[in-house]
C-alpha cells in the first residue's frame, strides 16, 4: 500500500492512499470467489427455464426485499448521488435518494395488477405480447435492452474508476475484472444466483456505509466542517429549497425514475419473482432501505463540497473513490472498496439476468419459436446473451461517460412508454396501434426537445411547453391513480396540467432536460388516448393469463 500525490485533490497539499496491485487483486478475487461459491450451492444439473428467469415466481420476503434494495443501490447510488450532492449542495443529495426511493414504491400498486393479469410472466414485454401483439412487445423489449445495456456499462465504468483511483491498476483493468467476475457467478444459474448473492452484498454494503460515512465526516472536521465550509457554497447550493437543484436535478430525476419503475426489467423481474402476496411489504421495505443508505452516500458529495475538494481530472466519477483514498485509513479503504464492488456487482448481475430473460422470452420464446421454445436451447440462448452483453458492456465502459447524465437521459426516454403500458393493462380500449403510435410520437418529440433539433422559441416552444404541462399532469395523475384510485388520479392529473400550463409557457424552454422528459409523457398520453377513443372493441383481460404461462411445468 502506498500514498501518491493527488492532482488538485483538495486545497493545499493532499495525498491519495492507494492499495497495492496485489491487495486489489486479492480483494476482488476474494469477493468474486466467495460470490461464485455461493452461486454453486444453488446450481442444478438440469436447470429450469422458469427458475433461471424468475425463480418460479416463489421468492420469499427477506430475499426479495434484500434483492430489490441491493439491485437499486448500484454504481449510480454512489457516484451519481455524490455528484448530485456536490453540484447542488444539501438538496441535491436529498433529491437523488428520495426520488429514487419513490420509484421503488411507485411500482407496487401497478405491479399487483401485472401479477394479477399474468401470474406466470417473465417480462413485461411478454404481457404486452399477450395484450397487443409483436410490435408493442418488441418496443418494450428494445427499450429494456437499451436501458439494461447502459446500466451494465455504467456499473463497469464505476468499477474502472474505483480501481483507477485506488490502485496502480488502470481503468480498463477494473472494468475487465468486474466484467469477468460478475459473469462467472451469474452465468450458470441466472436470476437465482443474482438474488442469492444480493442478500450478502446488501449486508456488506450496509455495514460498510455505517462505518465509512461517519469516519469521513469526522476526518473532515466533524460538525466544525459546516462553519468552515458554508462560505464556499453558492446561494443555490446553500439553499435547502434550491430552485436550481429542483429544476435541473430533482424534477428531471423524479420524472425519470417513475419511468424506470415501468421500463426497467431488473425491477419487473423481481416483481414477477416474489410471491404475489408479498409484493407490498417487499417494495415498502426496499423503499425505506434504499432511501436511508443512498441519502447518506449522497451526503459524501456534499461533504466534499464543504471541504473544498476538487474532483480528480475534473471527473465527478472520481469523487467517491478520491474521498475514500484521501480521508480513510487503510483498513477502511479496503472496506470501502468491497462496498462499491458489491453495489455495482449486485446491479450488474441483475442487468445480465434481465437481458437474458428478455432475449429468451421476448426474442426467442414468443417470436422466433412462436410460443413453442426448446427449453434446453432457451437456456443456452440466455447464457450466450450474458456473455455477449458483458463483452459489449466492457467495450462501451471504456468511453467513460458521465453516470448522472446517462441515468437521466435513459429515464426520460423511457417516459414515452409509461402511460401506454399502464393504460394497456387497465383500459380495455387501448389497441396495438394506439400503443405503438404513442411511443413513436413521444420518442420523436423527446429527441426534438432534448437536443433542440428545432428552436424552442415562439409557437414551437409554446407547443412543447404545453405538451410538457400535460406531461406533468400525467405524472401526478399516474401516481395518484396507483395509490388512491382512478377518480383521484384523473382529477389531480387534470388539475395539475391546468395549473401548470400558464407557468410552463415561456419558462420550461430554458430547462431542456425537464422539458423533454415531460413532453414524452404528455405526447404519449395524448396520442394513446386519442387513438383509443376511436375504437369500440373491448379487450378481455382474462385472456392474458391464458397466453402467458410457464415454459416448463416440471
Amino acid at each position: 500500500m502506498r500514498r501518491v500525490a493527488a492532482c488538485a485533490a483538495k486545497e493545499g497539499d493532499a495525498f491519495l492512499f492507494q492499495l497495492s496491485t496485489t491487495t486489489v487483486i486479492l480483494l476482488m478475487l476474494a469477493f468474486y470467489g466467495l460470490t461464485f461459491l455461493m452461486s454453486l450451492r444453488i446450481g442444478k444439473k438440469k436447470e429450469s427455464v422458469d427458475g433461471y428467469m424468475v425463480s418460479n415466481n416463489a421468492i420469499g420476503f427477506g430475499m426479495s426485499a434484500a434483492s430489490m434494495t441491493a439491485t437499486w443501490i448500484w454504481a449510480a447510488s454512489f457516484y451519481a448521488a455524490a455528484s448530485s450532492g456536490y453540484k447542488y449542495g444539501l438538496s441535491g443529495a436529498l433529491h437523488y435518494g428520495f426520488w429514487g426511493a419513490l420509484m421503488i414504491l411507485f411500482i407496487y400498486p401497478f405491479g399487483k395488477r401485472f401479477r394479477q393479469l399474468a401470474p406466470k410472466a417473465h417480462t413485461l414485454g411478454e404481457i404486452m405480447h399477450a395484450r397487443h401483439g409483436r410490435s408493442s412487445q418488441m418496443i418494450l423489449a428494445g427499450s429494456n435492452i437499451l436501458g439494461s445495456g447502459i446500466s451494465l456499462m455504467v456499473n463497469f465504468t464505476a468499477a474502472g474508476a474505483l480501481v483507477d483511483v485506488l490502485s496502480p491498476l488502470s481503468f480498463i483493468h477494473g472494468v475487465l475484472i468486474a466484467g469477468v467476475g460478475v459473469l462467472s457467478y451469474t452465468l450458470w444459474s441466472g436470476f437465482r444466483s443474482s438474488v442469492l448473492t444480493d442478500f450478502g452484498q446488501l449486508m456488506a454494503m450496509s455495514l460498510a456505509a455505517v462505518i465509512i460515512i461517519p469516519m469521513i465526516f469526522f476526518e473532515l472536521g466533524g460538525p466544525g466542517l459546516f462553519a468552515e465550509g458554508l462560505p464556499r457554497l453558492t446561494a443555490e447550493q446553500g439553499d435547502f429549497f434550491s430552485r436550481t437543484a429542483a429544476l435541473e436535478q430533482g424534477a428531471p430525476f423524479f420524472v425519470a425514475v417513475l419511468a424506470y419503475a415501468i421500463g426497467n426489467q431488473t425491477i419487473a423481474q423481481r416483481l414477477f419473482a416474489v410471491r404475489e402476496d408479498l409484493i407490498k411489504p417487499t417494495f415498502i421495505t426496499a423503499t425505506i432501505g434504499y432511501a436511508s443508505i443512498v441519502i447518506g452516500l449522497g451526503m459524501l458529495g456534499f461533504l466534499a463540497l464543504l471541504a473544498g475538494v476538487q474532483p480528480l481530472e475534473g471527473d465527478l466519477n472520481n469523487l467517491i473513490p478520491q474521498m475514500a483514498a484521501t480521508y480513510l485509513p487503510p483498513f477502511a479503504i479496503g472496506l470501502f472498496f468491497i462496498m462499491v464492488i458489491g453495489s455495482l456487482s449486485s446491479t450488474a448481475d441483475s442487468d445480465l439476468s434481465a437481458l437474458s430473460a428478455i432475449v429468451m422470452t421476448d426474442v426467442y420464446g414468443k417470436n422466433l419459436a412462436r410460443g413453442k421454445p426448446d427449453p434446453t436451447l432457451m437456456l443456452w440462448i440466455g447464457r450466450l446473451t450474458m456473455i455477449v452483453a458483458t463483452a459489449v458492456g466492457v467495450i462501451f465502459a471504456s468511453m467513460k461517460l458521465d453516470i448522472l447524465t446517462m441515468l437521466i437521459f435513459v429515464g426520460a426516454l423511457w417516459g414515452a412508454i409509461v402511460f401506454p403500458v399502464i393504460a394497456s393493462l387497465f383500459w380495455d380500449r387501448v389497441t396495438n396501434k394506439a400503443f405503438t403510435g404513442a411511443v413513436i410520437a413521444a420518442f420523436a418529440m423527446f429527441l426534438v426537445a432534448r437536443f433542440e433539433l428545432l428552436p424552442m422559441q415562439g409557437a414551437i416552444g409554446t407547443l412543447f411547453e404545453l405538451c410538457a404541462a400535460i406531461g406533468g399532469g400525467v405524472v401526478i395523475g399516474l401516481m395518484s391513480f396507483g395509490f388512491f384510485g382512478r377518480t383521484t388520479g384523473c382529477v389531480l392529473g387534470l388539475l395539475t396540467a391546468v395549473v401548470f400550463a400558464p407557468f410552463a409557457v415561456g419558462f420550461l424552454r430554458d430547462y431542456p432536460v425537464l422539458l423533454s422528459s415531460l413532453t414524452a409523457y404528455g405526447v404519449s398520453t395524448l396520442v394513446c388516448v386519442g387513438l383509443s377513443l376511436s375504437v369500440r372493441k373491448r379487450f378481455d383481460f382474462d385472456s392474458i393469463g391464458e397466453r402467458v404461462v410457464a415454459f416448463q411445468t416440471h
